[in-house]
Formats: C-alpha cells, sequence, structure tokens
C-alpha cells in the first residue's frame, strides 16, 4: 500500500506541471489581412491545443536524462500582431506571432504556425546557461531540434549536411544535433539540464561524446559528402 501511494505521489510531480499550465491566445491583428487569415485557416482554439500539445512533447524530450527542471509558468500566452523583422519572437512565457508573416506566408499556413509554435515554445521551456556564453545559434538550434522531431520541419529548410559550422543555427544545427542524438539517444536533453545549472561549454560534447565540436561536426560533414 505504501507503495501504491508512493507511485501516486511520483506520477503527480510528472503530470502536474502540465495539467496546471493555462494557454491562452489573443489576436490583436483583428481586421488586418494576416489577423483574418489567422482566424480563417488556423484559430484560437487550434492554436491553444497546439501550445499544450507542444509543451507536452518539449517537457517529455527534455526529461529525458531524468535531470530536467522545467522554469515554473502558470501560463503559456501567444499574441497575434503586426511585425515585420521575424516570423515569431517570444520574451518568458508570451510567444509573439507575426500577423505579417501569416499574411505573406505562400503555403499551408496552418502547418506553418504549429512549426513556430513548436519552436517558439521550446524557448520557453528550454535552459540556456548564461545566454551571453552560450551560441546564439545553439539555442535555435536546439529550438528547431524539437521542431524537427516533433515531425513540423519545413519543406523550405535547408538540407540536411549544409550549413559552414554547427552553430550556425536553426535548421543547420538541429540537424547537427539530430546527428549527435543518433551516437547518444537523449544528448539535446542532457545538454538542456547541463545549462540550467551551468554555462554553456563546448566541453559538454567531449564529455558526452568523447569528441570535440569540431570533430563531431567534421564527421557530420562527411557523411553527407562535404
Amino acid at each position: 500500500m505504501k507503495l501504491f501511494y508512493l507511485l501516486l505521489a511520483i506520477l503527480a510531480v510528472i503530470i502536474e506541471p502540465i495539467q496546471a499550465i493555462q494557454y491562452l491566445v489573443t489576436n490583436n491583428a483583428t481586421g488586418t489581412p494576416g489577423g483574418t487569415r489567422f482566424e480563417n485557416e488556423i484559430g484560437i482554439p487550434y492554436s491553444e491545443q497546439t501550445l499544450q500539445l507542444a509543451t507536452e512533447f518539449i517537457l517529455q524530450t527534455f526529461r529525458q536524462d531524468g535531470n530536467y527542471n522545467p522554469p515554473h509558468y502558470d501560463q503559456i500566452t501567444t499574441i497575434v500582431y503586426s511585425f515585420t523583422f521575424s516570423p515569431a519572437r517570444h520574451v518568458f512565457d508570451t510567444i509573439y506571432l507575426s500577423s505579417d508573416y501569416i499574411e505573406n506566408y505562400s503555403g499551408d499556413v496552418r502547418i506553418e504556425v504549429i512549426g513556430i509554435l513548436y519552436h517558439e515554445t521550446s524557448h520557453v521551456w528550454q535552459w540556456t546557461g548564461n545566454s551571453d556564453s552560450t551560441p546564439q545559434g545553439l539555442i535555435e538550434g536546439i529550438a528547431d531540434y524539437i521542431r524537427l522531431k516533433a515531425g513540423w520541419a519545413p519543406m523550405h529548410w535547408a538540407k540536411r549536411g549544409s550549413g559552414s559550422r554547427w552553430d550556425d543555427g536553426y535548421e543547420i544545427t538541429a540537424y547537427f544535433l539530430e546527428y549527435c542524438n543518433g551516437l547518444r539517444d537523449g544528448i539535446v536533453a542532457e545538454i538542456n539540464s547541463l545549462m540550467e545549472y551551468m554555462n554553456y561549454s563546448d566541453d559538454f560534447f567531449v564529455q558526452l561524446l568523447g569528441k570535440s565540436v569540431d570533430d563531431l561536426w567534421n564527421d557530420y560533414k562527411s557523411q553527407y559528402g562535404n
């Protein structure tokens, strides 16, 4: 009986952070072409459901190494409004989605926005160590790795094996992390957990894979004939 209650307590710790989170999407671009397209082709209920599914997937992925402690947020918010400098951005637990990008996107905008929300929600839940010392390309690459692993990589991404450096960022780094994960399953989760308490170091790759990150990059490039 004691074991039964202990298991219930463990499950409560695991499940409670997901169940307690609220998901709120607001369209502040109502009446604009991008805001109208968001309403017609995506919608608030679908976006809120996507935020929940993304969070559950991300937490499951980051918990692979058993040491992940997520940041504490009670609510994840997405605000759709007009800006042109990027498809989306995030500040802590709030994601800002560009109605201009939605307006001008050529293709299935719902699929594209799902991928963007997985990427941006990853930023909400990831650790970055001292972000001043962590390559921005790694931060963005981890978020795109989540998007890739979840099955929402878009057709317009560069091909595997592309790029000049492992920390070029986004899909370039995501594909490199995919390669590293093939060598050691869960390595992205391990790197993320290390950055909760430590500043990022290239030595992480040596500790986890026994090779420098540059050697691993060269091995990865060789696999694709580059």
